[in-house]
């Protein structure tokens, strides 16, 4: 609970996965890769509770051995490859008999998030008085310095601007969207079904505990962080 408010949050995990097979309960440096979100998860300050959304029965017994509840069984339509993002999310609000008053998504795929990413961002929602906060680091590519190319080689910029940028520092700050950490106040989600409008604010991460699990080589990249932390 933060300033009266209550705070559910929501651990989204399928079964099937196209980039890596099984990958919310593959083992990374000796525990299930969900059971990384969900420690961080249960460290918040502020969050009252934690569920788990699947439509899976292996994730849901891993996800109950690391103490995650899980109030519900997902439908499977819910769990195809074309689900939206926010489907789930609204389900589980609709399904749950208790009220919230924000609701934090928390997706296994960003395993190297921490507790303290999860509080600020809920801290930023509620001191900008905001309906809704998600996490963003800066882009490892700038998109100042992409470029479409047809069939001839030739470069066209993907961002039009009078300025040519000849150092790195010279170049506007961008931020993207890492899928660490998605706040909104519930009401708000509900009617809106997005947690990304031209209300919402970010909460700036850094790069290396933003990491978004898509392939077997992200897979390896996180092994190789959380071996030399321990």
């Amino acid at each position: 609970m933060i300033d009266g408010n209550t705070v559910l949050a929501i651990i989204p995990a399928r079964g099937s996965s196209k980039g890596v097979l099984r990958k919310n309960i593959r083992e990374v440096a000796g525990k299930p890769l969900i059971a990384w979100t969900i420690e961080e998860a249960k460290s918040s300050k502020y969050v009252d509770r934690v569920i788990l959304s699947s439509e899976d029965e292996e994730i849901i017994q891993v996800a109950g051995r690391l103490g995650c509840e899980v109030p519900f069984v997902r439908p499977t339509e819910l769990a195809r490859d074309d689900t939206p993002g926010i489907a789930p999310v609204l389900h589980a609000i609709e399904t749950l008999a208790e009220n919230y008053d924000y609701i934090v998504l928390l997706q296994p795929t960003s395993p190297s998030r921490k507790a303290e990413d999860i509080d600020a961002c809920i801290e930023f929602c509620l001191k900008r008085n905001a309906p809704a906060c998600v996490s963003v680091t800066e882009p490892v590519h700038n998109p100042y310095w992409m470029f479409q190319v047809n069939r001839k080689g030739e470069m066209t910029p993907v961002i039009k601007s009078d300025s040519t940028f000849s150092r790195r520092q010279s170049i506007p700050t961008i931020y993207a969207v890492n899928g660490a950490v998605y706040v909104a106040k519930k009401d708000w989600l509900e009617k809106t079904k997005t947690f990304i409008s031209d209300e919402t604010v970010a909460y700036p991460m850094p790069k290396e505990r933003s990491l978004d699990i898509d392939s077997e080589f992200d897979l390896r990249v996180f092994t190789c962080l959380v071996s030399q932390d321990s």
